[in-house]
C-alpha cells in the first residue's frame, strides 16, 4: 500500500502543478478550481489514499461499481459526483450516496431524481449536461441536453422538489464542428453558463476538462476539472 499510495501522491503532486500552471496562465487563483478525481474502476482503498492525501470531490459513472464502494468509504468526507449516463431505475440508489449528478439531460431524469431525493429526505445537486456534438435540438452520442433545450430543463430542475440546480457540466464532443477543438467546445460551454446565470444566478458550476485536456477547461474558465487517469493511472480493462 505504501507503494500505491507514493505513486498517487507523485501523480496527485503532477496534476496539482497542471492546474496551477493553468490557473497561472489564465490569470486566474488557484482556489477557483476544483479538482475532481474520477475514481471509476479502482478499489475503495485507492478511494481512502486520496482522502487521505487530500482529495475531497471524488466521481463515479457507474452505479454498480460506486454504490458499494461510496458506502465503504461513508465514514470519510468526500463529496460524491455521479457523472456517467444514469438510467432512471438506478436513480434511488445513485440518490443514496451522490451529493450531485453532473448527467441531468432529461425530464423523465429529473422526475424521478426528485421523487428519490424527496423520499431520501437529501438535497441533490444537479449539472445538467451539455451535448455540444447535438445540434440546437438533438442529444448528444454520449447523453446530453442540446443548447437549445438547456433553459427548459433548468427550470424544471430549479421547480422540483429535492433539487438543487447547480450549473453545466460538458464531456469533449468527439464529433461535429467542435470534435478536436476542446478550448472552443469549453469556451462554448462557458457562453451558456453566462446565459443560465442570467435566470439562476446560483448556478455557477461549470464542469470540463479531462486528463487530457484540463488546461483548455481552466483557460476556458471552468470552476472543476474531472481527472481520473493522470491521477490514478491507466484503467485496467473493463471487459
Amino acid at each position: 500500500m505504501t507503494d500505491r499510495r507514493d505513486e498517487l501522491a507523485g501523480n496527485l503532486a503532477k496534476v496539482e502543478e497542471r492546474i496551477t500552471a493553468a490557473c497561472v496562465a489564465a490569470g486566474r487563483k488557484r482556489e477557483e478550481v476544483t479538482l475532481i478525481v474520477v475514481t471509476k474502476t479502482y478499489p475503495a482503498s485507492d478511494v481512502r489514499v486520496l482522502s487521505e492525501l487530500g482529495v475531497r470531490h471524488v466521481a463515479e459513472n457507474r452505479d454498480q461499481d460506486a454504490a458499494p464502494k461510496a458506502a465503504e468509504c461513508s465514514d470519510l468526507p468526500l463529496v460524491w459526483h455521479f457523472v456517467g449516463q444514469l438510467q432512471t431505475n438506478k436513480v434511488r440508489s445513485v440518490v443514496g450516496y451522490a451529493d450531485l449528478v453532473q448527467s441531468v439531460d432529461r425530464s423523465k431524469l429529473v422526475t424521478a431524481l426528485s421523487r428519490e431525493a424527496v423520499r431520501a429526505g437529501r438535497e441533490v445537486g444537479c449539472l445538467l449536461q451539455v451535448a455540444l456534438d447535438a445540434g440546437e435540438s438533438a442529444r448528444g452520442e454520449r447523453g446530453g441536453v442540446a443548447p437549445g433545450g438547456i433553459e427548459e430543463l433548468a427550470d424544471l430542475v430549479a421547480e422540483a422538489p429535492g433539487l438543487r440546480l447547480d450549473g453545466l457540466m460538458t464531456v469533449a464532443p468527439l464529433t461535429g464542428e467542435y470534435a478536436g477543438r476542446q478550448r472552443v467546445a469549453f469556451e462554448r460551454l462557458m457562453d451558456l453558463s453566462t446565459d443560465l446565470r442570467r435566470a439562476h444566478p446560483a448556478a455557477n458550476m461549470v464542469s470540463a476538462g479531462m486528463s487530457a485536456d484540463l488546461e483548455e477547461a481552466v483557460a476556458a474558465g471552468a470552476t472543476h476539472v474531472r481527472v481520473g487517469t493522470a491521477v490514478l493511472g491507466v484503467r485496467p480493462g473493463l471487459g
